[in-house]
C-alpha cells in the first residue's frame, strides 16, 4: 500500500469502455503534483488507431520518466501495459497512490519507482518510454535525454508530448530540447488527425522519436 498522503483532489479521465480513473492530485505541491493539459491528450492518444484502439499496449515494456501523478503510466497499464512509473522520490507516495486506487482498472501492471534524470539507472532498455509535459528547467535537459538515451535500444519508441509555451525562456528550452534529441534519435510529428477526436489541441504536440542508424549518426 501506499503511504499516506494529504489534501489531494481527484481528477476523474473517462476511459474508453465509458469507465473512470480517479486521479489524486495535490492540493500545493510543485509542477508535478497535478494532471496537466499534454498528459491528457497523450493519455487519449495510447487508445487511438495508432495503437489499435489501446490494444497493442498489451504486454509492452514500458517506463514513464517525469510522471508526477502517473495518470499517463496508470492508463497504459489499464490497456495492459507493464509500466514503470518514474519521477523524483517525493512524487512516490502521489503516484503509489494512483496506482493503488485504480487497481481494478489495471489489466497490466504497474509499479512506481524513484529515478533522477542522468543520476540513475534501471539497468534495462524497454519498448516505450512515455513523457508529457517534462521540458521546464534548462538544467534538466541534459539529464533527461541522457535517461531517455540510457532507456532505448534500437526498436525503442519514445513518445513526448508537451505543450508549446510562448511565455520566458520557454521556446528556448523546447528548441533545446529537440536539438539533444535530434543528436541520437530521428522523430515524427503525429498530426492531430491521428490524435483523440476531443483531446487534442494544436499547442499540445505528440513526437514520435525512434534511434538512428549508425549511418545516420555518421
Amino acid at each position: 500500500m501506499s503511504a499516506p498522503v494529504d489534501n489531494t483532489f481527484i481528477r476523474e479521465l473517462e476511459l474508453k469502455n465509458e469507465e473512470k480513473l480517479k486521479i489524486h492530485q495535490l492540493e500545493v505541491g510543485d509542477v508535478g503534483c497535478v494532471v496537466w493539459d499534454a498528459a491528457l491528450v497523450m493519455c487519449k492518444y495510447l487508445e487511438t488507431a495508432d495503437f489499435d484502439g489501446g490494444e497493442s499496449w498489451r504486454g509492452l515494456d514500458v517506463v514513464e520518466l517525469g510522471a508526477g501523478t502517473g495518470v499517463l503510466g496508470v492508463y497504459a497499464a489499464v490497456y495492459g501495459a507493464n509500466v514503470t512509473i518514474t519521477d523524483l522520490p517525493e512524487f512516490l507516495p502521489l503516484m503509489n497512490l494512483n496506482i493503488d486506487t485504480n487497481q481494478h482498472h489495471i489489466t497490466g501492471r504497474a509499479v512506481a519507482q524513484s529515478l533522477q534524470w542522468g543520476e540513475e539507472s534501471l539497468g534495462r532498455t524497454v519498448e516505450y518510454v512515455l513523457l508529457a509535459d517534462c521540458i521546464y528547467y534548462e538544467k534538466s535537459l541534459s539529464p533527461l535525454v541522457e535517461s531517455i538515451c540510457s532507456l532505448c535500444s534500437d526498436t525503442t519508441v519514445v513518445l513526448c508530448c508537451y505543450e508549446q509555451r510562448t511565455t520566458g525562456n520557454k521556446p528556448e528550452l523546447e528548441r533545446k530540447f529537440l536539438e539533444l534529441m535530434l543528436e541520437t534519435f530521428n522523430v515524427e510529428d503525429i498530426p492531430l488527425e491521428r490524435q483523440d477526436s476531443h483531446f487534442r489541441s494544436a499547442d499540445i504536440l505528440i513526437k514520435r522519436f525512434w534511434r538512428k542508424t549508425c549511418t545516420e549518426v555518421g
